[in-house]
């Protein structure tokens, strides 16, 4: 994970790390894919068996996908209005497939959208809408 760190080289990254293992008690755990979408390595974070996020490493940013699935579709959209402008263009953008869209958020240092990510993984994780994107 240092070295990882090392190549992401942004210090949002450590910070979102800290926030899930806090928050949800997860651990990183290290994947190799071969999808044609996005192969290489990526770090997934998963609660009670189930996706969390995966996140795609890059060289001085990463980016993280969530999914929104069929459980999380209808209070997702509910509070869609409350995301920044660029999650909703993101969410209009992706294409459903199986009843879910697999939303990948690029986040750079001091990222605005990371609040937005955050409130995304609370659905994701729970089911609860926290409306604010003001930060904790």
């Amino acid at each position: 994970m240092a070295e990882i760190s090392d190549y992401i080289h942004n210090p949002l990254w450590d910070t979102f790390c800290a926030y899930l293992e806090k928050n949800y008690r997860v651990k990183p755990a290290l994947a190799f894919s071969k999808c044609s979408w996005e192969p290489g390595w990526n770090i997934r974070f998963q609660k009670g068996g189930r996706s969390l996020c995966t996140v795609y490493p890059r060289e001085n940013t990463f980016a993280v996908m969530v999914v929104i699935g069929r459980k999380e579709k209808e209070r997702f959209e509910a509070a869609l209005p409350s995301f920044r402008p660029e999650i909703q263009q993101i969410y209009r953008d992706t294409q459903e497939g199986n009843g879910q869209k697999w939303l990948m958020i690029e986040l750079e240092n001091h990222d605005v959208l990371y609040e937005d990510v955050k409130r995304m993984l609370e659905i994701r994780a729970s089911g609860k809408v926290r409306l604010s994107s003001a930060p904790e």
